[in-house]
Order: C-alpha cells, then sequence, then structure tokens
C-alpha cells in the first residue's frame, strides 16, 4: 500500500455539495463512514496534513486504500444515509454504542390474540408494546403483581395456556382473579385485548381516567351498601397508587421527554437515558462506547440519537429530547426524528428548572456508569495481566512492569509546586504507598521531574544501604559521591494516602518534608514528619518502601520530561528501571533519546492501563496542590499579624474573599467583620502593608 496519497482523489473531482462518504481496505470492506456538508472540503482535510492528523485517523488512513462517496440534497438525507450505511457495512472505526449491561423490559404481546404480559429482554419484536427499560427484572414484576389486581390479563407461557384450555380449568393465577381466565372462556378475545389495552394505557402514563373510574365505582358501591365490593375496589386502588408511587415524579403531568447525558475520557465515554412519561420516570438505560475517533461530546450525542432512534416507532419516540450539549446538526436529528414520530420532536438544552436538575442527576448516574465500567475492566485478571504483558513488549522490557510508578507535577505559573508519587502494583492501586513532594524547582516542570526522580532514588540507594543491600562505598558509587544533605531533607516520610482514596486533606496527611522549604535547620510541621535514621521506621525498625524499585517510571509529559526522569537516573547510577512519559493531548508514549513516539493501539490494555496511572497521579497531585494553594492563601498573609488567631482569620478571609481584596481595604471596612475592633483592625492594616512593602 503506498499510503493516503496513493488514493487521494482530485480535489476538483470532489464535489461541494453534501454527502456520505466511505472509505474501504484492500478487502473492499467499509472501516468508516462519515457526513458532511461539503465533501470537498471534508476529504481534503484527511489528506491536506497527515502528521497534524489524529493518531486513530492516522490508522484509519493507512489501513484504507480507497474512497467513494454520494451526494445528497439535504443535511437530513445525509444522516439517514450515513445511518443506513453503518448499520450496513458496521465499519470498524465508527463510534460504536453498546449496552453496559441487558435490560429487562416489560413487554405486552399486542399481536397474538390473546395478549400477554411478560418480561422480555435483546431485540424488539414486531407488534409487542415495550415499557421501561428497567434495571431489574424483579422492579417489573412487582409492579406486573400490582396491576394484575386491576387488569387481570394474561401471563402465562402458550404451553399452560394451551394445557388449561384442553383440561378445562385455569391456572392458579385465574383462582385468585389475577387473570380474567379467557384460556377457559370467562372473557372474550374482544374483552381480554380490551383489559390489555387499559394495561397499556396505564403503563404509558394515562393513569388519571382509572384512577378516577374506580374512585367512582368504590363510592358508588359504599352507597349501595355492597361493602365487599367497594372494599375490594379501594384494595384495587390502593394498588394502582403503589405501583406509580414506583414510578418518580420528576416534571409535569404532561411531559413526555428521553433525557440523554454523557460522561467521557479520553478513551471511553458512558451515555444514560431516562425515559420520562407523563412526568414520571418510567425506565432507564445506559451504554458504553469507546471513542476509536476524535470526536467532541457534542458528535458523540449525535451519533447516539441516531444510533438509539434509528430503528425507534412513532409509539416510542418522545415529544422532546433533552441532551447536554449542542449538537452539531441540531434542526436536522431534529427533522429526521420528526420523520420517524411523525409529528415534531423537539432537541434542547435544558438551561434552568426542573429539567436541567434532572439533566444534572442524568450526569450523575453516566458518570458512576462509567467509573463502575473501569472498575470492573480493572478488576479483570485476564485484562490486567494482558495489559502488564502488552506494556512490556511494547516498550521492550525484559521483564512485565509489576510495579509501576508514575510522577506528575501540579503548580499555577509556577507558584506552590508539588509533585505526586502513584503506585501500580500487578496493575492495581496501592494508595497506602502514595507519595507527595513539595517542589523546591521553580524552572519549569522538565526541572521538577529531574528534582523529584533523584530525591525519589537518593532515598532508594539509601534504604538499600540501611538494609544492608548496599555498603557504604556503594552507596557513594551510586549516588554521584554526594554526600546526603540536611537530615530530613528528602522526602521518605511523605505520608501516605490515608484509607483507601481519602483525599489528601485527611486528617495527619501532611507533606513529610519532602524537600522541606529551606535547607538545614527547617522545623518540621508535625511531630514524627521526619526520620530519625534515614530510611528505617522508628516504630517498627523496618525499611520504608522506598527501599522496593519500580519497573517502571512513567512521568506525565512528553519526550523532555523522559528525558529528565532518565538523566536523574543516571546520574544516581540507577541503570535497572525503565522510564516513559505519557503525553496526554495524543495518548503517546516516549521513550527517552527516542524521536518518534510509541502508538499503543486504541482499544489496547496497555493505554487503558497507562492511562489510568497518569489520570490518578494526577488526580493526587491536583489535590494536594489545592489544599497547599489554599492554606498558603488563608493563612501565610496572615500568621504574621499579631493577636490575629484562626478564627478570626478565617472570618477575614470569608468576609473579602481573598488576602489581595483584604490588602485594598480601609481599618473601617475590616471593623465591619465581626470581632474585629478598631485597634486590631488599624494593626491588620499596618501589618498587610508593611509585608507588601
Amino acid at each position: 500500500m503506498g499510503g493516503p496519497i496513493s488514493f487521494r482523489p482530485k480535489s476538483g473531482s470532489i464535489p461541494e455539495s453534501p454527502g456520505v462518504y466511505r472509505f474501504k481496505d484492500d478487502g473492499g470492506r467499509v472501516i468508516y463512514v462519515g457526513k458532511a456538508k461539503s465533501l470537498r472540503q471534508r476529504l481534503n482535510s484527511y489528506f491536506a496534513d497527515f502528521a497534524g492528523l489524529h493518531p486513530r485517523t492516522q490508522t484509519m488512513l493507512t489501513t484504507a486504500v480507497g474512497v467513494d462517496w454520494t451526494v445528497v440534497g439535504t443535511e437530513v438525507e445525509a444522516l439517514q444515509l450515513e445511518y443506513s450505511w453503518i448499520k450496513e457495512y458496521d465499519p470498524r472505526f465508527n463510534v460504536k454504542y453498546r449496552d453496559d449491561k441487558s435490560y429487562p423490559y416489560l413487554a405486552v404481546t399486542m399481536g397474538e390474540e390473546f395478549p400477554r404480559v411478560q418480561v422480555l429482554r435483546g431485540a424488539k419484536r414486531k407488534g409487542t408494546r415495550y415499557f421501561g427499560p428497567y434495571s431489574h427484572a424483579w422492579a417489573i414484576r412487582e409492579t406486573v403483581d400490582l396491576l394484575l389486581r386491576v387488569f387481570p390479563i394474561r401471563s402465562c407461557s402458550s404451553g399452560v395456556f394451551k394445557r388449561a384450555a384442553q383440561i378445562g380449568r385455569p391456572c392458579l393465577l385465574g383462582y385468585i382473579d389475577k387473570c380474567s381466565a379467557p384460556c377457559v372462556g370467562r372473557v372474550t378475545a374482544e374483552e381480554h385485548r380490551s383489559l390489555a389495552e387499559d394495561f397499556s394505557d396505564f403503563m404509558s402514563g394515562n393513569t388519571g381516567r382509572f384512577i378516577k373510574r374506580l374512585e367512582s365505582e368504590m363510592r358508588q358501591a359504599a352507597v349501595e351498601q355492597e361493602y365487599e365490593r367497594a372494599a375490594r375496589l379501594r384494595d384495587d386502588l390502593q394498588a394502582l397508587q403503589r405501583a406509580l408511587e414506583k414510578q418518580a415524579v420528576v416534571l409535569s403531568d404532561n411531559t413526555d421527554c428521553d433525557v440523554v447525558a454523557l460522561a467521557e475520557d479520553p478513551l471511553e465515554a458512558a451515555v444514560q437515558v431516562f425515559y420520562v412519561r407523563g412526568g414520571r420516570i418510567r425506565g432507564q438505560r445506559g451504554w458504553v462506547v469507546d471513542k476509536v475517533e476524535e470526536v467532541g461530546p457534542g458528535e458523540l450525542v449525535e451519533q447516539f440519537l441516531l444510533q438509539m432512534y434509528g430503528d425507534a416507532s412513532a409509539e416510542t419516540l418522545p415529544r422532546e429530547v433533552l441532551v447536554p450539549v449542542p449538537l452539531p446538526e441540531t434542526e436536522a436529528v431534529a427533522e429526521l426524528l420528526g420523520e420517524h414520530r411523525k409529528a415534531r420532536v423537539e432537541i434542547r438544552v435544558p438551561q434552568r428548572g426542573d429539567k436541567k436538575a434532572l439533566m444534572e442527576t442524568v450526569e450523575r448516574n453516566a458518570g458512576e456508569s462509567l467509573k463502575q465500567h473501569k472498575l470492573k475492566r480493572a478488576s479483570d485478571l485476564t485484562a490486567r495481566s494482558k495489559a502488564l504483558q502488552e506494556i512490556a513488549d511494547a516498550l521492550e522490557l525484559d521483564q512485565v512492569p509489576l510495579r509501576i510508578e508514575c510522577y506528575d507535577v501540579s503548580h499555577i505559573q509556577g507558584t506552590n509546586v508539588v509533585a505526586s508519587m502513584v503506585v501500580f502494583e500487578d496493575g492495581l492501586a496501592r494508595k497506602s504507598e502514595y507519595r507527595r513532594f513539595s517542589v523546591r524547582s521553580t524552572e519549569g516542570d522538565v526541572a521538577s521531574i529531574h528534582e523529584v526522580i533523584s530525591r525519589r532514588f537518593k532515598r532508594y540507594l539509601e534504604e538499600r544501604s540501611a538494609t544492608g543491600e548496599l555498603d557504604a562505598e556503594a552507596g557513594a558509587e551510586f549516588g554521584g559521591g554526594a554526600e546526603p544533605k540536611a537530615e530530613g531533607e528528602f522526602d521518605g516520610g511523605a505520608e501516605p494516602e490515608s484509607g483507601a482514596g481519602a483525599e489528601p486533606e485527611a486528617g495527619g496527611e501532611f507533606d513529610g518534608g519532602a524537600g522541606s522549604e529551606s535547607e538545614a535547620g527547617a522545623e518540621p510541621e508535625a511531630e514524627g514528619e521526619f526520620d530519625v535514621q534515614p530510611g528505617i521506621d522508628p516504630e517498627t525498625g523496618r525499611p520504608r518502601k522506598f527501599a522496593y524499585p519500580p519497573n517502571l517510571v512513567v512521568v506525565d509529559g512528553g519526550p523532555a520530561q523522559a528525558a529528565a526522569a532518565r538523566r536523574a537516573l543516571d546520574e544516581l547510577g540507577v541503570d535497572d528501571v525503565a522510564v516513559c512519559g505519557l503525553a496526554k493531548r495524543l495518548e503517546e508514549v516516549w521513550l527517552p533519546g527516542e524521536d518518534l513516539p510509541v502508538i499503543l493501539a486504541r482499544s489496547s490494555e496497555a493505554l487503558y492501563l497507562l492511562q489510568r496511572v497518569r489520570d490518578e497521579a494526577h488526580r493526587f497531585a491536583i489535590t494536594y496542590h489545592r489544599s497547599k494553594r489554599s492554606k498558603s492563601v488563608k493563612e501565610s498573609a496572615l500568621d504574621e499579624v499579631p493577636g490575629l488567631g484562626p478564627a478570626r482569620r478565617q472570618a477575614l478571609i470569608k468576609h473579602f474573599g481573598s488576602v489581595k481584596r483584604l490588602r485594598e481595604a480601609t481599618a473601617a471596612q475590616i471593623c465591619e467583620v465581626p470581632g474585629i475592633g478598631p485597634l486590631t483592625a488599624e494593626t491588620i492594616v499596618s501589618a498587610l502593608k508593611g509585608q507588601s512593602t
């Protein structure tokens, strides 16, 4: 294959009309389908700057050997043809939504002579009305059990129904009045179908007329002193009310809409849909998708709507679809859905009120769905083993990296620079061994990475020496002959992340002197912050975990950061630890000294694991940075004001919002803060002005 240039069509041969295009591989298989307002502009973008394309798009182009297109008249026709081709060809590079579980539906088989209510999963059948989907099958059965008191339609299988008709005796449900027993002729086929239609109407949200009818019949029976019948009607009414209580009221009674929300990361996305009918949530459903192409949230939602409603019947489409972000072709998608529904469909982004609140709820569900999907994938032993082996193969490591350490630097314009170290063993996070560092270097991320790696592995060498693995001379040799700095300078005592998933703000989690703010003689912030003997736990006498080296060091960044980490290890003589950098923009893996990155397969378990490690390091770094920045902003400038305690410092910051605004305030304005008198206000003004000068 000659690459994309070999099959690039002449620019003048491509029409400027709307249309749909297909890329094909050497076997004639369609590997990507796309639509465009202008085919010429869209197709030329693939070939104009190949190096500037996303790696996944580059892979698609190098796999393809040809492209063709079909011109259409309108954008709606383009959407229809794109959906038809995606469904027909199932292209490997298009986004494909898949259910994150098999959802059960409440189904009424209106296509049969005697309609049956049952739980169904999978593909929808013609002639059957569906309600839901529900999260659990038991939720459907509870609802059906309540409603069969009022709408006693058949729920038995065909075999049971035929046998009852043969022997002339109904099943148990027929005897307890939860089935009208059409099998033995208690009701005619027309009467039974009428019951099934009433059942379907109730499930569709038309509940008011049934409740009013039962209330009226109950009162009439009581007036006529038919108390047993009135009691039965009362119980039927309570059954309907309990069935309604199981469906939360979220919007006004006449609202029919589907609420679509999205949660995503660079590799995957989760979509959740809440089905609202008659103002009540009737069902919920979720999908998870691998992002095999570079698309934004609006495009993801648009493609989801096309796939979800592409074959929908008119009765299942709502009047309104709420989406989290504007779509690239909102009007065209709305027109296409309207053709399916045979009535107008509105697509809106809720801005305020109950619909906005409901959208936020669905978004939280989508985020939780993505989180659970990732946890399920991370807990899969086979997937973890495959990921580690793929990393070893891609980076040409001598052994599988059973222990991976990842480092990330966080700061704002060079202030409050901190770094994090997270540890993954056998593909799982070891939060007890997380560490964090206060970085002294202000020369940028590259210098910060060099400093942190140097400090971490100096401590590693010290602890190896302390445990007898290295003698003093070997330790000096590995340390480059440099004497260690003042006791307590290195981070080894940086407190681990306490608990499973605890944030750095948790009580007792301090920086541990990771590069103490001043060199020698700095006072520790908390008792036990520094080790009495480097590398040895004073309580247990055992070596700290810094004595255990990783197989692979991952740094958040590109070739410069990877080179800095490698240089730090080389300076210390550590040559048995591999290094790589993971650049977030294009998810490229950089090896020190290499001119080109390692491109891992988009769907590989290796890329998924490296991304998860990198994101965890970023989370740990950013939370520590925020806590440190908050502390410095709220306390440092006011610490030197005599007679000002923690409570009044906090009250001042709460009143003015920041130290900067407090500096600009007059003594009279400061006196407005409860607990601050004129004398204290003058002291504060004088102290802050002295600091600013």
